[in-house]
């Protein structure tokens, strides 16, 4: 199965959790396009592409990868979830919603930092998902079962 790995990536920290979080998913057998990692930004037409013609290969890339993926997984930590991050959360949905996939939508949040710890998110963020974990170990456990089905 295919995993979208939608998160912050904009300080050391956040790659660093990114890339090690993938790595366990990865050892359970998943594949995952971890955008950091896997994405457009390393290749050759991205870089030498003008700004306006980059901004379109990534926003295209990911896009074309989360319509591919089976398991969307959306990072909530930090103060807000990241903005990029909401958008792929509803292009992820809306391929779900509309294409009447049985795509998985899941969200991590391990940040007791975040504006709505203790509450939910907003309901246009949180109605997307088809739950909302805690843990590392908890994301584990969830997508080994998910494997067994």
């Amino acid at each position: 199965m295919r995993v979208y790995f939608a998160a912050p990536l904009f300080n050391v920290a956040e790659r660093t959790f990114n890339t090690n979080l993938t790595i366990k998913i990865e050892e359970i057998g998943f594949k995952v396009f971890l955008p950091q990692r896997d994405g457009v930004e390393n290749t050759a037409q991205y870089l030498e592409a003008e700004k306006e013609q980059r901004r379109k290969l990534l926003f295209e890339t990911d896009r074309n990868e989360i319509l591919k993926s089976d398991i969307f997984l959306f990072v909530l930590d930090g103060r807000v979830p990241d903005e990029g991050a909401c958008v792929e959360l509803g292009m992820a949905y809306l391929d779900k919603y509309i294409n009447k996939k049985k795509k998985i939508i899941v969200g991590i949040h391990t940040d007791s930092r975040s504006a709505f710890m203790g509450s939910k998110p907003n309901p246009m963020v949180r109605m997307a998902f088809d739950c909302i974990i805690n843990t590392e170990l908890e994301l584990i456990e969830y997508l080994k079962n998910i494997e067994k089905k």
